[in-house]
């Protein structure tokens, strides 16, 4: 059995935010950058992410994503539940010849059982020790780094009543 595109995707998306996560909140396009993948994709999967409280969004500058629980408390199979259609219609599109439907929903729900004993806390150390370089967040600068400036004082009139005044004067 092999899991589905979108699940697939959706471990790994999540992974590198986990990964990128104690930076602030991380952009989807970052993660559509280094992943290589449709950033209109991404929103599609984080908008369901986010419905079942896996993942919370900030808006404005400085925005994007973070978890919505601990790593340690998010499993793999409610990642993949979170995007991929329900076990419900597993079979229903047609079955598969000689294989009875029962069969196929028996190896989802092992399937499933092993997904929930993998924590996404568990996959982001995994990849920590294997070396995996997290690059540190752009350090954002003010406009302007030199002291600043007086105020230009000038003793021409700043409206056409003072300048009549002037004149009158």
């Amino acid at each position: 059995m092999r899991m589905s595109t979108k699940g697939r995707l959706a471990v790994a998306a999540m992974i590198d935010l986990a990964l990128h996560a104690p930076n602030g909140p991380v952009a989807l396009a970052s993660i559509s950058q280094r992943r290589k993948v449709s950033l209109s994709y991404l929103e599609q999967l984080f908008s369901r992410l986010r419905r079942e409280g896996l993942v919370e969004s900030s808006r404005g500058p400085g925005g994007g994503y973070t978890l919505g629980r601990k790593a340690a408390e998010i499993t793999v199979a409610q990642i993949v539940l979170a995007v991929d259609e329900s076990a419900d219609d597993l079979g229903q599109s047609g079955q598969r010849p000689g294989i009875s439907l029962d069969l196929w929903q028996q190896l989802h729900t092992v399937m499933l059982e092993h997904m929930s004993s993998i924590t996404l806390g568990g996959l982001v150390q995994e990849q920590l020790d294997k070396g995996v370089k997290i690059e540190a967040p752009p350090v954002r600068m003010a406009i302007s780094t030199g002291p600043a400036l007086r105020p230009v004082r000038t003793r021409a009139p700043n409206s056409v009543f003072a300048f009549a005044h002037s004149m009158a004067v």
